[in-house]
C-alpha cells in the first residue's frame, strides 16, 4: 500500500497559526507534531480537518505553556514526552470524535501488566552478542528482508513496514535500523526515527521472530541504537509500546526508560486499535 494511503505530513498556515501535522488515514487520527501562533485557531483548524476526514482521534504535542488551554477545550492529557522539544516537555493532548475510539477495552488488564513491569529491577548493563549472532546497522539493501520480517510478525501495523520501498525510503530520510542475523537469517530489528530539530528520537519498529525471542536480542539492538544516537547528540529517546505486551514494556523498563502515560487506542497494530504505553529516557 502506498505511503500516502497510510499518512501524509503537511504544514498549513492561516488564521494566525502555523500547524505541522500528520494526516494519518490508516490509523484514523490527526497528529499535530508542531505549531506556532494562536491556540484557538490551531485547535479549530485541527478539529475541522479531523471531522472533514472522518477521523476519530486528534492528538496534539503541546508545549508546557499551552497544555492547560487545550485541557480547557475538552482535550485529555494522556502522556508527557519528557524533553521532547530539545529539552522541554511535550504534553500529549488527546481529543476524541468517537465514543468507541475513546473507550479502552483492556485498561484494567493493561494496569495489571504495568504493575508487574514497574516492579522489575533495572538492568542497564550491555550484554555481549552470542558468537553465532551478527549485530549491525542496516542498509537500504536490507529493505526487502526487513519488510519480510515485519510482514511475518504483524497482521497490521501503523505504517507499511511490509513494503520494501517504504522501508528503503525511511532509511534514506534518516531513520536508523539495526538488525540481528543468525545463520544468515535476519531474525530481529529495531529502528530510531530521528528529529534533528528538537534532538529527539522514537525507538520503534521492534520485532523479533517468535522462535528467537527470549535471547536478549532487543536489548542488544536498543543499546546499539542508543550508542549511535548519543554520537549524534540526540538527547531525548522515547517509545510507544503495546500496553498488552509484557515483553516490550519490560525491556524498556529494565533499560532505564520512564513510564510517562498511556495513549488510548492510539494505532492499528496486530489486528485492532491498541492502547500504547509511552516510555522516555533522557
Amino acid at each position: 500500500m502506498p505511503k500516502d494511503l497510510y499518512y501524509s505530513n503537511q504544514v498549513e498556515t492561516g488564521n494566525g497559526c502555523t500547524v505541522h501535522y500528520c494526516l494519518d488515514a490508516f490509523n484514523k487520527r490527526l497528529r499535530v507534531d508542531d505549531y506556532e501562533g494562536n491556540i484557538d485557531s490551531l485547535f479549530e483548524f485541527a478539529c475541522g480537518i479531523a471531522k472533514q476526514r472522518a477521523l476519530t482521534k486528534l492528538f496534539i504535542k503541546s508545549r508546557q505553556e499551552d497544555w492547560e488551554i487545550f485541557l480547557s477545550k475538552g482535550c485529555m492529557l494522556e502522556g508527557i514526552y519528557k524533553g521532547y522539544f530539545d529539552g522541554r516537555d511535550a504534553y500529549c493532548m488527546a481529543y476524541y470524535l468517537d465514543l468507541e475510539r475513546r473507550t479502552s477495552d483492556y485498561w484494567i488488564e493493561e494496569d495489571h501488566i504495568l504493575r508487574q513491569v514497574l516492579e522489575l529491577p533495572f538492568r542497564p548493563d550491555r550484554t555481549q552478542a552470542a558468537d553465532d549472532v551478527t549485530l549491525r546497522m542496516a542498509s537500504p539493501d536490507d529493505a526487502g528482508a526487513l519488510a519480510a520480517l515485519y510482514g511475518r510478525i504483524f497482521k497490521t501495523y501503523p505504517v507499511p513496514m511490509h513494503d520494501p520501498s517504504y522501508v528503503g525510503k525511511a532509511m534514506l530520510e534518516g531513520t536508523i535500523f539495526y538488525v540481528i542475523e543468525q545463520s544468515g537469517e535476519l531474525v530481529s530489528s529495531a529502528s530510531a526515527e530521528i528529529n534533528t530539530i528538537y534532538r529527539n528520537a522514537e525507538m520503534t519498529d521492534c520485532a523479533t521472530l517468535p522462535s528467537h525471542r527470549g535471547k536478549g536480542h532487543m536489548r542488544l539492538l536498543l543499546h546499539a541504537l542508543e550508542e549511535e544516537l548519543a554520537g549524534r547528540n540526540i538527547r531525548c529517546l522515547y517509545s510507544l509500546s503495546r500496553a498488552l505486551s509484557f515483553g516490550m514494556n519490560a525491556v524498556f523498563r529494565q533499560m532505564g526508560y520512564r513510564y510517562c502515560g498511556r495513549l488510548t487506542k492510539n494505532c492499528d497494530i496486530y489486528d485492532k486499535f491498541e492502547d500504547m504505553n509511552l516510555w522516555v529516557k533522557l
